[in-house]
């Protein structure tokens, strides 16, 4: 007795395309673009996330001279920052921006990750 196998060729899935990792504002941009060729020219921006708060995750950043192995490097709008490794499943699709308020000034991230934050705004979990 003789069984014939019939086999199909699957057709390849598609997959859905990821969001870019990060993007920056034009205001973001703007500022890191000053800051690049000012007090910090020859460094780079590196966002990373850590531990900390009540939510639980935090923003970090700070300045480095070079990439380091762990770190994905984005371009956009013609600037480099840096993003750890680590904190890319937290970062997919964000944009960061530049705010100017009447007593304050910063970096602040349009996270779409994000479930909540802290009271105090200094945390955030996902």
């Amino acid at each position: 007795m003789s069984t014939t196998r019939t086999e199909t060729a699957a057709a390849p899935s598609r997959r859905r395309a990821l969001p870019p990792l990060m993007s920056l504002s034009e205001r973001a941009a703007d500022r890191l673009r000053t800051l690049y060729g000012t007090a910090h020219a020859g460094q780079t921006l590196r966002i990373s996330v850590g531990t900390k708060g009540c939510s639980g995750l935090s923003y970090d950043m700070n300045w480095v001279e070079a990439a380091g192995p762990t770190d994905e490097v984005v371009t956009d709008r013609g600037l480099t920052v840096l993003v750890d490794r680590k904190a890319s499943l937290f970062l997919i699709g964000t944009t960061m921006d530049y705010e100017v308020k009447d007593l304050s000034a910063g970096f602040v991230f349009i996270n779409p990750n994000e479930k909540g934050r802290c009271g105090c705004g200094e945390s955030f979990h996902v």
